[in-house]
This record gives structure tokens, sequence and C-alpha cells, in this order.
């Protein structure tokens, strides 16, 4: 008898885990976007719009077998989905890989990949004509704003604030001198270990010329800015309880196998697991090849056995542009940390194009 496995969220971990049992079993994906989004690409689409088709992989020409439904999960329960519309969706296995949420332009703000590219070609040409930015956050997102940027623009005055004392707090030092001594030399300016007494009286993304001030007296005056701070896990349809009780954090609890407790059939990957390492796509990515081996091997019959561990130290792959950048990866002998030229190759020349279009076929 055929089963069903219903994937909710079509992000990197589940189109990952709707890719790998696409030819096993019956797949029903649910996500209200037209495509697979690699949001890695985001920021460079906003500096150069016509790389931006380059983020887009339509669901409909990868999934071979299964079934795309555009829209949102309302609630799960053990033997199913029950959408937004009232549509209830049965299933003989669920996985949950709904991801979270970001400040746009990090991540989209719209599901139709033509209002995407809209809301990023508007946004660039707010960009465009803006001399000062000032970006609030500096994690990786706003040091990788920052970059792009200044690859395109380098005369643009680039400022981020941030109320942390250091960058990459969990990376070594060597690492983050690095990373100083490229923003230094893309003429980034950072303000860390101070917030603003209020936050920009424009919207984000708007050129629109303002000046605010930092908790530390200084005035800064800019045309444009872009949060980049703020994750929230994509979660809600879990609030009613029917699966499981979310952590404080959103997040739901699994086992080694990436089960959500309690169930065999119920699997969670990504973001809204309460595994204890730092969301990354990468990170998701494993956790679906862990959950596609477990229920290929249930369907046969057999007792599933993989199961995931975090690695002991973090990795990251933080370009500064298609050039430039900081990283560290794991090796045999423990983390290393890569110069820019790794970095670019990795991931900051095309963002993991090539690897996308390997695995979906050409972008929209």
């Amino acid at each position: 008898m055929s089963r069903t496995v219903v994937v909710v969220g079509g992000g990197y971990g589940g189109s990952a885990v709707a890719k790998a049992l696409d030819p096993e079993v019956d797949v029903v994906l649910i996500d209200p976007r037209d495509a697979f989004v690699n949001s890695a690409g985001s920021l460079r689409a906003l500096t150069q719009p016509d790389w931006a088709h380059n983020m887009f992989f339509p669901y409909d020409q990868w999934l071979r077998r299964g079934t795309v439904v555009r829209e949102r999960a309302a609630s799960v329960d053990p033997g199913g989905v029950t959408l937004a519309s009232g549509r209830r969706i049965e299933a003989d296995y669920l996985v949950l890989a709904t991801g979270s949420s970001y400040a746009y332009p990090a991540k989209p703000a719209s599901d139709s990949t033509d209002e995407v590219l809209d809301d990023l070609l508007r946004t660039h040409k707010e960009l465009a004509g803006s001399e000062r930015v000032l970006i609030l956050g500096a994690g990786p997102v706003g040091l990788e704003l920052a970059g792009e940027i200044k690859e395109v623009w380098p005369h643009k005055h680039v400022t981020i604030v941030d109320p942390a004392e250091q960058l990459l707090t969990a990376f070594p030092a060597e690492m983050r001198e690095e990373l100083r001594r490229q923003l230094d030399e893309l003429d980034v300016h950072l303000r860390l270990g101070t917030g603003l007494t209020a936050p920009p009286a424009t919207e984000p993304g708007q050129a629109a010329t303002f000046t605010v001030t930092t908790t530390g007296g200084e005035k800064i005056t800019a045309d444009i800015w872009f949060r980049a701070h703020g994750v929230r896990v994509n979660s809600d349809y879990l609030a009613d309880g029917r699966l499981t009780t979310r952590t404080p954090q959103g997040q739901v609890p699994v086992t080694d196998a990436l089960n959500v407790r309690g169930y065999d059939h119920v699997y969670a990957i990504g973001d809204i697991t309460d595994v204890a390492e730092t969301k990354m796509a990468g990170y998701a990515m494993q956790h679906a090849e862990v959950v596609a081996q477990n229920i290929i091997a249930q369907l046969r019959g057999e007792q599933p056995t993989a199961t995931y561990q975090p690695l002991p130290h973090p990795m990251i792959l933080l370009p500064l542009g298609p050039r430039g950048g900081v990283g560290q990866l794991p090796t045999p002998d423990g983390p290393a940390v890569v110069p820019a030229e790794t970095v670019s190759a990795y991931k900051g020349a095309d963002l993991f194009t090539g690897r996308f279009t390997e695995e979906y076929g050409a972008a929209a």
C-alpha cells in the first residue's frame, strides 16, 4: 500500500527531504511559496538585481512524483495537517520543516517569485540612490549585507551598529581579527557596544534622510537603513499543542533520530528543532539526510538507525562580497579557520547557485 509523507515547509531542509523521498513514496510538500528559495542569495539579489533570478528553483520542475500544496499549515496532529483553508491532509509520516523568519531583505517578504523580484528591484533603487547606509546588527547577515553593498558601490558610507562588544564571539580571535581587517579595508564603519536611543523614524529599506543617536551619545545620519537581527521560529501552527509542546523559544523537542519526541513517524528538521547548534541552512540539509534515511528504512520494514549529532564547534562561511570573507570549517583535526579564497570558492562566488542547480535544475 502506498504511503504518504507530508513535508511542512519547502526551505533548505524541507526541499532536501522531499527531493530525497520523491522516488520512494508519495510526497506532499506544503508551502505557500511557488519555489525553493536559496535565501543565501537575497543580499546579492538586492545589490545586483540582474542576478536575482538565480535564487529560485520552482517546486514543479524538480518534484517529479510529489504534490505541492501552496498553503500554510494551521495545525498539525499525529495523523496529518490542517491547512489555513480548512482542508485536511492525512499523513503516514510527517516532517516539520518550517524554518524561521528574518527581516527583509535577508529573507523575502512575499511568497510569489515575481513579487519577491519586484520587492528586491524596488529596494535596490532606493539603496542605489542613498549615499549613507545604516545597518542595525553586526551578525553574519549585517556583515554580509555590508560586503555586498561595498562590492557594488565602494564609495557608499556604510555604518553597522550593534550592542555586542565584539564580532562573532563564538569564533576564534584569529578569524575575528581577519574579519576586522577586511571590514577596515572596505571602509565599513563599526559601532559596537552601543545601541540606538530610538529606532529610525523611517521604514527599513526606504530612502529618506534621518539622524539617530546611539546610547553612547553619537549622532549618525543616514539615507537608508536595514534591520539585520531578529530570528523568529516559524512554529505558530503547533501552538494548539495537538502534536507537541514547544520550548519557550518556539522550537520542537526532538530525539537523536530527529523524531518529534513521542512519535516514531513524525520528524522535525532545521531551525524549528531544539538541536543545540547554530541554526544554519547546511545543518538543515544534514538533518534532511538523516530523516530521509530513517523514513526509507521504515517504509522497507527495517529499523531506522540514522542519528544526528551536532558538531562540537560551529562552522561558518561568511562572504564579504564574491571575493572576500572569513570562515571556519570542520577538519579531522578540529575546526580550521579558512581564508577568503576558500570562502569565495565554497560560497561567496555564487552563493551555492551551482550546488542547487545540480540538485534542482536551472533556476527560474
